[in-house]
């Protein structure tokens, strides 16, 4: 018998709680318990942060510990360098300018859209090691196996004493971030607007928390979902009528998400008039998971929609989900219990549908909005974009997606694009190689940035009509319809009218005349709301629209 050799030197196997044990003690002097002064965090974060930790910040495609984010970038160099960062969303000035100072070295993150020029000229240059890019559920994912931060810097509405945390409509990925560093003897803290003596409900426990303090100012809230009405153009109403009819109709599509855009906005106002005038209501469009879009409203005041999960809050929905209690998940307080990971999830597995546009789409579907000199990330686009192959239960719609006589056959998740042929400054979407290739390179990336893969597609809708790619039996096949839809795009011109005609006798493509709808009828009078007023009318008055999107 061999005997296993049993090391004899002793081991500990606390070190990590060790380590917390001593940067608490390293704050005592100027704590209050669990509370750091509002005029002491940059003294704090100098002490409570060392060099060469993950630091995850949030900063998600809302909301912004903005207080925290200011102050970190206040810190010496000296004493706090060569972090690695991890965030969801790159969406401040302060989230590379710690890289500009010398704080910050090398960053894991899923979206950059504000910062996105700014990021791709900073990794060109080296001033940041890009770790990788990830989708939302991707990056909380590593969080808890090869990512696990030393230091959460999060944000909560409020605290009590005891460091209760209340995030209200705007829990997002806040529980999630906090998790993955408490658990594991990392240090968490949160910037809060203010600290009460009894909190409304409790989000996130105090035994998860190390410290909070009190922001100079409410983190910052961006009302990324809300698109004003007034700027929705004929072109996407047309688009909006093919993807009702030849798509939700067609297939039964009942739950669903809709990523950010004019497009999908129009879809969500046709709803109450035009689905509604093909019988479709109860049909399609019951069951979402989305942020509460405000253009939403003239559906569920209309009696479409059954339930809403969503992701985060949007600023001014705040009264108006608390007044339907039946669609949205809200708590005892009445506020929306949002969360960004859980949604992800629901996106990922329990719907029939997503739903986004792009920036660029190749001949064959591939598809991303990361483009030449622009870093932008996706979100969470590619997991709510692709065919999950974990997925057991069956819908209508995912069944309908079958096209193969195999006793072992599966549905598939409708995954649609849908994107006007050519974009601002005559740019074409469609296009012979994205310039996601190039980027690859020029960050540094083991593979390119694809947002969703064309083998994921299963529909294509632009201004010209729809390409069922699912039922594409080759690669040729999928080119032909995508270029038959695709304009005069460089791939819309290797189309021909004689194929376009054979596919469309094929069902394999649909132009507008074929689901029964004229072009001339795509008129902004099918709105159920023309513009913001109207919705905050539709809302009897609980809608509070952002200033800027005031227009009255």
């Amino acid at each position: 018998m061999v005997m296993t050799n049993i090391p004899k030197e002793k081991r500990s196997w606390t070190t990590r709680l060790e380590a917390k044990k001593e940067r608490l003690e390293s704050v005592k002097g100027l704590v209050d318990g669990v509370i750091i002064p509002t005029n002491r965090i940059v003294d704090a974060l100098e002490l409570l942060i060392r060099p060469g930790d993950r630091v995850v910040l949030e900063g998600n495609n809302q909301k912004q510990a903005s207080f925290l984010s200011q102050s970190l970038v206040q810190v010496d160099p000296r004493k706090v360098h060569d972090l690695h960062m991890i965030m969801s969303s790159i969406s401040r000035p302060e989230h590379l300018d710690i890289f500009e100072e010398g704080i910050a070295r090398k960053i894991d993150f899923s979206y950059a859209g504000p910062q996105s020029l700014r990021i791709a000229q900073m990794i060109e240059d080296g001033k940041i090691e890009l770790g990788d890019l990830h989708t939302y559920i991707e990056l909380y994912g590593r969080l808890f196996i090869d990512l696990i931060p030393s230091v959460a810097l999060v944000a909560a509405d409020k605290a009590d004493r005891h460091g209760n945390l209340y995030t209200g409509p705007n829990t997002e990925e806040t529980p999630t971030l906090v998790e993955a560093a408490a658990f594991r003897d990392g240090i968490v803290i949160a910037q809060v607007n203010e600290i009460v003596d009894e909190l409304p409900r409790v989000d996130i426990p105090s035994s998860w928390v190390d410290f909070i303090v009190v922001a100079d100012k409410p983190y910052e809230l961006e009302p990324l979902f809300t698109r004003d009405p007034r700027h929705i153009t004929d072109i996407q109403i047309l688009q909006a009528m093919m993807v009702i009819r030849g798509i939700y109709e067609k297939h039964g599509v009942k739950s669903l998400n809709h990523g950010i855009g004019f497009n999908t906005a129009a879809i969500e106002l046709l709803l109450p008039t035009y689905a509604a005038s093909l019988g479709l209501k109860g049909k399609i469009c019951t069951n979402w998971v989305l942020n509460p879009h405000p253009t939403l409203i003239p559906a569920i005041e209309s009696g479409w929609v059954e339930s809403v999960h969503c992701f985060g809050g949007e600023l001014g929905m705040e009264k108006y989900v608390e007044a339907r209690r039946d669609i949205f998940f809200t708590g005892k307080d009445g506020s929306l219990r949002s969360n960004r990971t859980l949604a992800q999830l629901a996106g990922q597995y329990a719907v029939d549908l997503f739903i986004g546009s792009t920036l660029q789409m190749d001949g064959l579907g591939n598809s991303s909005t990361v483009t030449k000199g622009r870093v932008a990330g996706y979100g969470g686009a590619p997991n709510m974009g692709h065919d999950p192959g974990g997925r057991r239960h069956s819908t209508e719609a995912w069944y309908n997606m079958m096209t193969s006589d195999d006793p072992l056959a599966r549905g598939k998740k409708l995954v649609v694009q849908v994107a006007e042929t050519f974009q601002e400054a005559n740019k074409p979407v469609f296009v012979e190689s994205l310039d996601a290739i190039s980027v690859k390179d020029q960050a540094k990336l083991a593979v390119a940035p694809v947002m969703i893969y064309g083998e994921d597609v299963t529909h294509v809708v632009t201004e010209e009509g729809i390409a069922y790619l699912y039922k594409s039996d080759s690669i040729s096949e999928r080119r032909e319809m995508i270029a038959s839809v695709a304009g005069v795009t460089p791939i819309g011109m290797e189309s021909n009218p004689k194929t376009v005609e054979r596919l469309r006798q094929q069902g394999l493509i649909a132009m507008p005349e074929d689901l029964g709808i004229r072009r001339s009828d795509a008129k902004r009078s099918l709105l159920a709301a023309k513009n913001i007023d109207e919705l905050v009318q539709w809302s009897g008055g609980l809608y509070t629209p952002p200033a800027k999107f005031r227009s009255w």
